[in-house]
């Protein structure tokens, strides 16, 4: 059941692996429907990223950190530099600190650890859009 919100949002999935973005939908859809009218993007590259967000409304973006061209970490600057409000989650196989300090230095929302949880990452999602939009439907 899809709970009846004055808002729809549009999360993008930029990921070189197919595989993974499919996965982060399978994780993402049957829980995040419960709470927000959600259409889930997908794109396989940072490039791709930055240029479908400024095509179609997106609010809020999930990033892989290593994928050719452009990484995680520099699509985020410059989506922000884009979008300030637009909250960007990165997920890496390698959480380093470094990555972490540079993440939080970019305004990046948070940095998930792959393999990523299915509670985990619905969490992070739905307290991204809340604290982007203040959607009290979306509280915990």
């Amino acid at each position: 059941m899809v709970i009846e919100t004055p808002h729809s949002y549009h999360l993008l999935i930029a990921d070189d692996n197919r595989a993974f973005r499919e996965t982060l939908r399978e994780l993402l859809e049957p829980t995040l429907h419960i709470y927000a009218d959600l259409t889930i993007h997908e794109v396989d590259s940072g490039e791709a990223a930055v240029e479908y967000s400024l095509e179609v409304r997106v609010d809020i973006v999930l990033l892989d950190m290593y994928m050719h061209e452009l990484t995680g970490l520099e699509t985020l600057r410059i989506l922000k530099d884009q979008n300030a409000l637009r909250p960007c989650i990165l997920i890496t196989s390698e959480a380093t600190d470094e990555l972490r300090r540079c993440a939080v230095e970019a305004n990046a929302y948070s940095v998930l650890h792959k393999p990523v949880r299915r509670q985990e990452l619905c969490d992070t999602v739905v307290g991204a859009l809340n604290d982007a939009y203040h959607d009290p439907l979306l509280g915990n």
